[in-house]
């Protein structure tokens, strides 16, 4: 007897957003974002396809990629100084500070997405699977991430 197939959440996805729209918000902050062919493997995906990869200043993606993925490996990368930035392989940080402030700066960017949006991604989120102690991705981000958004000014990366 196999196992039930549970279906993925219905998230908005690369193939949802124009790939030119995608790829000039990763080149703004000095990443290349590489197409991935529908069924091949993602290079540096941390949790296997269809989750996206990253490989020193490169993000990797299929059409099937969650945009929350794109954006929070793009994130990881984005936070990072570029020593550290060109040794990454798959696995993009160890720091619970990184991590958050790459989940908050994920959810800034996605107002810069045209049908994407904060709202839209932090939904998401939680239909990914994202956990946040106070119950959901939005009330961890007004009320809980303000040593997120005061990492990622301090370094320049968020208007204070």
């Amino acid at each position: 007897m196999s196992a039930p197939v549970v279906p993925e959440p219905d998230v908005l996805c690369v193939r949802d957003i124009a790939w030119p729209v995608l790829a000039a918000l990763l080149t703004s902050h000095a990443l290349e974002l590489q197409r991935v062919d529908d069924d091949a493997p993602i290079p540096g995906s941390f949790w296997g396809d269809p989750e996206a990869g990253v490989i020193g200043s490169t993000v990797y993606a299929r059409n099937d990629t969650p945009v929350h993925s794109l954006l929070h490996e793009a994130c990881h990368l984005i936070v990072l100084p570029p020593e550290r930035r060109a040794l990454v392989h798959t696995d993009a940080s160890d720091s619970d500070i990184e991590e958050d402030a790459t989940c908050y700066l994920q959810i800034v960017l996605a107002d810069g997405l045209p049908g994407v949006g904060s709202g839209r991604l932090m939904e998401d989120m939680d239909a990914w699977g994202y956990s946040f102690r106070l119950g959901s991705t939005r009330a961890w981000f007004e009320q809980d991430a303000e040593d997120a958004r005061a990492w990622l000014a301090g370094r320049g990366l968020l208007e204070d």
